[in-house]
């Protein structure tokens, strides 16, 4: 039986909010759509665990990676435990950084991506144009710039969106929301079945950005195009995980989507 006593907050978090294997498959199809060939550099920002690092070098056998966080917690228990998981070759091609991603240097990559809406820690839009300028200028031709950003009616009330995952609960709580500013305080806490919790496991002071706001701020930032590609949803209305460029959509209270730069 799981417990807050046995399980630590980055195993959780990798189970309960990421979905690796879905992302790069995402960036792969996009990517040879547009190239016709298969991206082979990826720069993951905030990467925390860098669980997209690891399952993009386990993908193909040349595959590089390279994942950027400030905090040097998840960096360590990436190489404890995720790194460990792969063959020593594959973890030979992931090079973990500490560092800003406002000011690091790294080659030139195929695709960079900032998902689980981290980039929305930049609150100004002068540092989120400087940072989306420097990421286009990492990017080698043909590259890509792949986020993701949530929205909705639902995304403006304060509420809690419980989870149950295999041997605990996750619980999104939506603490705090400013209309004037699009500022919002989220928290990820987690409960277990013998009553134990983890409350604040990890916690978000962001802007809420739009998608409109996001795609002038790629095309100011140079990129030639910035698209959007939304969930298909089913006959039941229920969410497919299949993305599709989309220029025009309707209404739902709650949703995420990707957003790319065209390099």
């Amino acid at each position: 039986m799981l417990s807050a006593r046995t399980i630590d907050k980055y195993a959780l978090y990798t189970d309960a909010v990421q979905s690796p294997t879905a992302d790069v498959e995402f960036f792969r199809r996009l990517y040879e759509k547009l190239n016709g060939r298969r991206p082979l550099r990826l720069r993951e920002d905030f990467c925390g665990t860098a669980a997209i690092c690891c399952q993009w070098v386990y993908s193909h056998p040349h595959a590089l990676a390279v994942g950027v966080d400030k905090d040097p917690k998840p960096l360590q228990w990436t190489r404890k435990n995720f790194l460990k998981i792969l063959q020593p070759e594959q973890a030979g091609r992931i090079q973990l950084r500490r560092g800003d991603v406002l000011r690091i240097k790294s080659p030139r990559a195929d695709v960079i991506c900032a998902l689980n809406f981290s980039f929305c820690i930049f609150k100004m839009r002068k540092v989120l144009l400087s940072y989306l300028n420097r990421c286009r200028e990492r990017l080698a031709r043909g590259g890509i710039m792949v986020m993701d950003i949530y929205g909705g009616p639902d995304a403006q009330q304060p509420q809690e969106m419980r989870t149950r995952k295999k041997g605990y609960t996750c619980v999104w709580d939506q603490a705090r929301y400013n209309p004037l500013t699009s500022e919002v305080l989220n928290h990820l806490h987690f409960f277990f079945p013998d009553g134990t919790r983890i409350m604040k496991a990890f916690t978000y002071d962001w802007r809420l950005w739009t998608i409109t706001e996001l795609q002038e701020a790629l095309c100011e930032s140079g990129f030639r195009e910035a698209r959007v590609y939304w969930e298909d949803l089913d006959r039941k209305g229920q969410r497919t995980g299949v993305y599709r460029n989309r220029k025009r959509v309707d209404p739902q209270d709650a949703w995420v989507a990707y957003i790319v730069g065209l390099r």
